[in-house]
C-alpha cells in the first residue's frame, strides 16, 4: 500500500490529521521521479508523527509553524515536503509497516503501549524517536546521577534509600526478612545536612519532591512516599537555579524560581548567570543529552558564581506548554521543527548504541583538569548531534524559519491558541488577567527577536 491513509473507523473523526500508531498506512521512503512534459523531478514527503496526552497548544504550534517551512530543495535536486498528524492507539503487529520517518513522542514515558510501539518501530522499521524509550526507560533520573559522577561533575550527595512501604510483589515479604537491614533514615540526613531534598528516583513533573527542613519534616515526607523509591540529595548553597531546555544541539538556559507558581517560574533574564558559568551549563546539558542519546530533554541546575551542580537531568517530556514558556514559547517550536526537518531531510540515522567508552576514557584521563574534561566531552556532544553541520545547514535551506515564527507569533492564529490555552488552564474568573500576563511576555519576545532580526 503506498500512499493510503486509515483510522481504525475508517474516517478522520477524531482530531485532524490522527491515524492509528503502527498499522494506518505506509509509504515508500524512497523518493519518486514526477515527470513535468519533459523535466524529472524528485520529490520526498516526510511524515511526522505526533504521540501526543492531553496537550493542545505546543503541538497546534509545531504544526501550523511546520506547514510554513514549505518546500526544501537540497543540492542533489529533491524537493522535501513536511506532513504532520496525530497517531492514535490501537492493537499493531509486530510486522506492521511503518509510515512515519520521524515521531515526537510525548506519552511513552507513562503509557506502555505506545512505547512498545515506539521500540518496534526504531527497531523494526528504523523509525527517528524524539525520544528513544530506549535510554528513558532503563535511564532514568538516578542513571543520569551515576553517568555524571562517573563524568567528575558536581553533582551534590545523593543516597537511595529503601521503599518505606512493600512493593506489590509476594516475594517481598520473605526478601526483605532475609535481607533488608534495617537502617537509620534520621543519621543519613544529618550527614547530608539540612536542608535537603526528598525525590523519587525516577522523577516526572516534580512528583513527590519535597524540601526537607529538620527531621520531623524528614519522616513525614518519608511515610508519604509509599511505593515510590526515593533519593535523600543535598543542596549546596546557590545564586541561582536554572533549567535548560534542549532540542537538538540548541539548548535554552533559564532562569527558573521552583518556588513560583507555574506561570511565573520562567524568568524573562538574559544574563542571570556569569559568562562562564553560562557556557558550562549548555555543555552539561549538550554532553549529558549526547551521552544518553536524548534530543529533546530538560535539566536542572544550581549555580553558585561559575561553578555549576547537576540535579536533575532526564526529563523525557520535558515542559514545552505557553503558559510556562510563554518569551521561550517560540523558541521551542522553532527548535523542535528545525531539528525535526534537519534529520529527515539529512537522513540523521537513528542510534540505539551510546558507545559511552569514549567519555570513560575522557573521565579516566589523569592529564585533563574538569575543564580540559568538559571541552573533551562537549567535542564527542558536538560530533554526536552535528552541531556544526546543524547549523550550517539551518543557515542554507532555513533561512525564512526565524521571520516565519515571528509572523506566526503575531497572527491571529497564535492569538486563538494562547486563548484557547489559558481558557482551558485557569478558571474563567481569572482567564483575562492570565491572557493579559501571557500576552505580555510573548509581545516582549516578539520586540526582541525583532530586534535581532534587524541587527542580523
Amino acid at each position: 500500500m503506498r500512499g493510503c491513509e486509515q483510522t481504525i473507523t475508517g474516517r478522520r473523526d477524531l482530531l485532524p490529521g490522527c491515524v492509528r500508531v503502527g498499522l494506518a498506512s505506509c509509504r515508500d521512503r524512497t523518493p519518486r521521479p514526477m515527470r513535468r512534459g519533459f523535466i524529472v523531478d524528485l520529490a520526498h514527503v516526510h511524515p511526522i508523527g505526533l504521540l501526543l496526552g492531553a496537550e493542545e497548544d505546543w503541538p497546534h504550534a509545531f504544526e501550523a509553524i511546520l506547514r510554513r517551512v514549505g518546500p526544501v530543495v537540497t543540492t542533489d535536486g529533491v524537493t522535501h515536503t513536511f506532513t504532520s498528524e496525530r497517531l492514535t492507539i490501537e492493537p499493531f503487529d509486530l510486522t506492521d509497516p511503518v509510515r512515519y520517518e520521524l515521531v515526537i513522542d510525548r506519552l511513552a514515558h507513562w503509557y506502555y503501549h505506545p512505547r512498545e510501539w515506539l521500540k518496534k518501530a526504531a527497531l523494526v522499521n528504523g523509525t527517528y524517536l524524539l525520544n528513544s524509550p530506549f535510554t528513558f526507560q532503563s535511564m532514568e533520573k538516578h542513571s543520569a546521577y551515576c553517568a555524571m559522577l562517573r563524568l567528575g561533575l558536581k553533582v551534590p550527595r545523593t543516597v537511595l534509600v529503601p521503599y518505606k512501604n512493600p512493593v506489590d510483589n509476594d516475594r517481598w515479604a520473605p526478601t526483605s526478612a532475609k535481607y533488608n537491614l534495617p537502617f537509620d533514615l534520621s543519621a543519613i540526613a544529618a550527614d547530608l545536612g539540612y536542608p535537603l531534598y526528598m525525590k523519587p528516583f525516577d522523577g516526572g513533573g516534580w512528583r513527590g519532591v519535597s524540601r526537607i527542613e529538620n527531621e520531623d519534616e524528614l519522616h513525614s515526607a518519608y511515610n508519604e512516599s509509599g511505593e515510590m523509591l526515593m533519593h535523600l540529595q543535598a543542596t549546596v548553597p546557590h545564586e541561582k537555579f536554572a533549567r535548560a531546555l534542549s532540542i537538538g544541539p540548541e539548548t535554552m538556559v533559564m532562569d527558573f524560581r521552583a518556588e513560583k507558581p507555574m506561570h511565573s517560574r520562567y524568568a524573562v533574564s538574559h544574563d542571570f548567570l556569569s559568562p562562564t558559568a553560562g557556557e558550562r551549563a549548555v555543555a552539561i546539558s549538550r554532553v549529558v543529552n549526547a551521552f544518553f542519546g536524548w534530543e529533546f530533554n530538560s535539566a536542572e541546575m544550581l549555580v553558585q558564581g561559575d561553578e555549576v551542580y547537576p540535579i536533575d537531568y532526564a526529563n523525557a517530556c520535558p515542559d514545552v506548554a505557553v503558559t510556562s514558556l510563554h518569551y521561550y514559547f517560540p523558541w521551542a517550536i522553532k527548535a523542535l521543527v528545525r531539528w525535526s526537518v534537519y534529520c529527515l531531510v539529512t537522513g540523521r540515522p537513528a542510534k540505539v548504541d551510546l558507545q559511552t567508552e569514549r567519555y570513560f576514557a575522557i573521565a579516566d584521563d589523569p592529564s585533563l583538569d574538569d575543564d580540559g574534561k568538559l571541552a573533551a566531552y562537549l567535542k564527542i556532544a558536538d560530533e554526536h548531534f552535528e552541531t556544526e553541520r546543524y547549523w550550517e545547514w539551518c543557515a542554507t535551506h532555513l533561512p525564512h524559519l526565524d521571520e516565519q515564527v515571528l509572523d506566526w507569533v503575531t497572527s491571529t492564529d497564535f492569538d486563538r491558541m494562547l486563548k484557547d490555552t489559558v481558557r482551558a488552564t485557569y478558571p474563567e474568573h481569572e482567564a483575562t488577567e492570565f491572557l493579559d500576563h501571557f500576552h505580555g511576555l510573548v509581545d516582549l519576545w516578539v520586540i526582541d527577536e525583532g530586534a535581532r532580526m534587524r541587527a542580523d
